[in-house]
Formats: C-alpha cells, sequence, structure tokens
C-alpha cells in the first residue's frame, strides 16, 4: 500500500458505490488514497435482478476498481480481506498486513438480513453478489424445467409459483423480470407445460 505520494493516508475498506464515490471526491486532494475490496470488481447492483433472470451477463454489470481508478494518480488499489483493524494503533489488517493509515472509511457495504433464521437461507437465497444471482438464474431456470417434466398438476404448479420476500426495487423489479420470463421468453420453448400460468407472490 505505499506510495510516494504526500499528505495524510487514508484507506477506504469497499469498492462499492460508497467507496469508489469517496476516493473520487479525494482525487484532487493532498492525500494518499488506497481502496481496499475483497473483490477486484465494482458491482452495479440495481441490474442484478437482470443476471438473476438471465437477462444479462455478470460481465456486463462488473467493472475493474483498478479501471475505474487507473487516471487517479494518488489512488492505489489492493484486493484483499480485512482482517482487523486497531483504531487506537490507526492499523488496519488486510491478509496478514498490517498497514498504517491517517483516516480509515468503512464503506463496506451490505447484506440481506434472515432476522435470526440463518435456516432460510439454504430456500432463499439473496440478491447482493454475482454468485447470489447466479445461483437465483439457476433455480429459477430448473424450476420451468421441472415443470416440463411433472406429470401432477399441483406439483407442476408449485415448480410454477415464485415467492419474493421484499418489496423494495430489486424485489419488484425481479418479480417483473420473472413474469416477463413466463409470458414471454418461455411461453413458446416449452411443449408440455404452459409458462404463462407461472405465479409470483
Amino acid at each position: 500500500m505505499s506510495n510516494a505520494q504526500s499528505g495524510p493516508y487514508v484507506v477506504i475498506v469497499g469498492g462499492g458505490f460508497a467507496g469508489i464515490a469517496c476516493a473520487r471526491a479525494l482525487r484532487k486532494a493532498e492525500a494518499s488514497i488506497a481502496v481496499v475490496d475483497r473483490s477486484n470488481h465494482h458491482l452495479f447492483q440495481p441490474l442484478l435482478y437482470q443476471v438473476a433472470t438471465a437477462a444479462l451477463s455478470p460481465a456486463n454489470i462488473a467493472t475493474p476498481i483498478r479501471k475505474l481508478m487507473r487516471k487517479q494518480a494518488n489512488c492505489t488499489v489492493v484486493m484483499g480481506n480485512v482482517d482487523s483493524v486497531d483504531l487506537d494503533a490507526k492499523t488496519i489488517n488486510v491478509e496478514g498486513h498490517v498497514r498504517p493509515f491517517d483516516y480509515l472509511v468503512l464503506a463496506c457495504g451490505m447484506t440481506h438480513n434472515y432476522f435470526g433464521n440463518a435456516a432460510w437461507q439454504e430456500h432463499a437465497p439473496g440478491l447482493k453478489t454475482i454468485d447470489e444471482a447466479l445461483e437465483m438464474r439457476r433455480r429459477v431456470l430448473l424450476a420451468f424445467e421441472a415443470a416440463e417434466l411433472e406429470t401432477d398438476e399441483r406439483a407442476r404448479q408449485a415448480q410454477l409459483t415464485f415467492v419474493i420476500v421484499g418489496g423494495g426495487p430489486t424485489g419488484v423489479e425481479l418479480a417483473g423480470a420473472i413474469e416477463e420470463i413466463a409470458t414471454l421468453s418461455n411461453s413458446r420453448d416449452f411443449r408440455r407445460e404452459d409458462t404463462r400460468e407461472a405465479r409470483v407472490v
């Protein structure tokens, strides 16, 4: 993380919207900046639902953090997990490498919350990462495939019922995208099932 820049050393943990915005806001500052993230890419989370419904490739919504910060001379990018932070000593431990800082910005983002019901995660994946979007896409597409092979009508309807918990922007967009898959994209691709009978709750 060392560099030749003058001024205070600012460590920003997180290469999401907040972390990148903070680094860019300091582009003219007399400071040395390091953006630390466990991934090497910045993820445009508002479009994760399109990856989850096979409308977009993950590459369409992920941009290398180094590319975003390429023209900012006072900024370096470090890929790694933050193991610990010592506020008194003003040091940060990134995968065993202890580094000093003058200012620390924690912009780690957020994750979904199962409200103490961790067992739900197996059946209801969140939608905050590319891996989660790909897992959701796998489940949605396999549900249509399973419905095509199902001989019991009630079981088939169960396969074609999708329940979304959360009515924020992502939940609403995801509901609309699944409905679009069922009524437009898939309606002519299957022989035994009518995908237009899919229910989104």
